[in-house]
């Protein structure tokens, strides 16, 4: 069971607002390329660096067998990278069979470019599970860093 291209450009416009310039087509090209996910997680995460960093995010995880649930991510990051962003996200999910296979840590690269607003994807793996998270965020970012993102059934205040 997995989510339709009609159902996930819905979902994302119910993020990111009727209209995200560009947003269609790049779910339409992740979704030739990868496939059809079968959960995904709408959600806001705020972020910053000074060659250090940290994210933390909220939302929703919807998955196509066992339903909604909430989920929490939080995560350190470190290289060439200053700026803060917040912003709305939308994570494609591949693979994730039990619901529960989701709460840990997923190794993450990823390059930003912000000065007001931008819109990147990111792709990240452990084991068979595939996430691609989608963001819109607005702020002054730029840099590329390595870290890690490890979601949580509940709220954390330590990335670590």
């Amino acid at each position: 069971a997995t989510y339709k291209q009609d159902d996930l450009i819905g979902a994302a416009e119910g993020v990111f607002g009727k209209g995200a310039k560009g947003l269609a087509d790049l779910i339409e090209k992740i979704l030739k390329d990868q496939g059809e996910p079968n959960a995904y997680i709408a959600g806001r995460e705020a972020g910053g660096a000074l060659v250090a960093g940290l994210r933390y995010g909220s939302g929703t995880l919807f998955h196509k067998v066992e339903g909604e649930r909430p989920a929490y991510w939080t995560g350190p990051s470190i290289g060439f990278d200053v700026g803060g962003n917040a912003g709305k996200t939308f994570i494609l999910i591949y693979n994730l069979y039990d619901s529960q296979d989701l709460y840990q840590r997923f190794p993450a690269g990823e390059g930003n470019a912000y000065f007001i607003g931008g819109f990147t994807a990111s792709y990240m793996r452990h084991g068979d599970i595939v996430l691609i998270p989608i963001r819109v965020g607005v702020g002054y970012r730029l840099g590329a860093n390595v870290g890690y993102m490890k979601f949580s059934e509940k709220q954390r205040w330590l990335p670590f």
